[in-house]
């Protein structure tokens, strides 16, 4: 491991949909569609022109794929805070965050089916 090298789960390059909208008090509410560039069990990285910073708070949703569970991919929902802002922008204008996930709120493997919150199965 490299000397400025703080990750200890495994990281995964592969992209993956994320939404995502910034929270707090004065945050913009505007829910964000892109996509996860890499992912681990403890966070993720994604480019977008959202204006976030450091330490902000976001809740995502977004595919945890079967490198990550160790199983059944899953969609997952976190609250996760900003801890590091590439600065570079990409071709579009975009630039990257990476998250560390705080928080999973639900999670259900994808392809069930899934009931409205006020109906239950028989």
């Amino acid at each position: 491991m490299k000397g400025s090298e703080r990750r200890q789960l495994t990281r995964f390059n592969l992209r993956t949909p994320l939404r995502f909208r910034a929270i707090g008090l004065s945050s913009d509410k505007t829910e964000h569609f892109t996509e996860a560039l890499n992912v681990s069990r403890g966070g993720f990285f994604f480019a977008s022109s959202a204006a976030l910073q450091i330490g902000a708070p976001i809740e995502a949703t977004l595919r945890m794929p079967i490198e990550v569970t160790g199983s059944m991919p899953e969609e997952t929902r976190c609250t996760a805070r900003v801890v590091h802002v590439r600065n570079e922008p990409y071709g579009d204008g975009r630039i990257g965050f990476g998250v560390e996930i705080e928080e999973f709120r639900a999670r259900q493997p994808l392809g069930e089916a899934r009931l409205p919150a006020d109906r239950h199965p028989n």
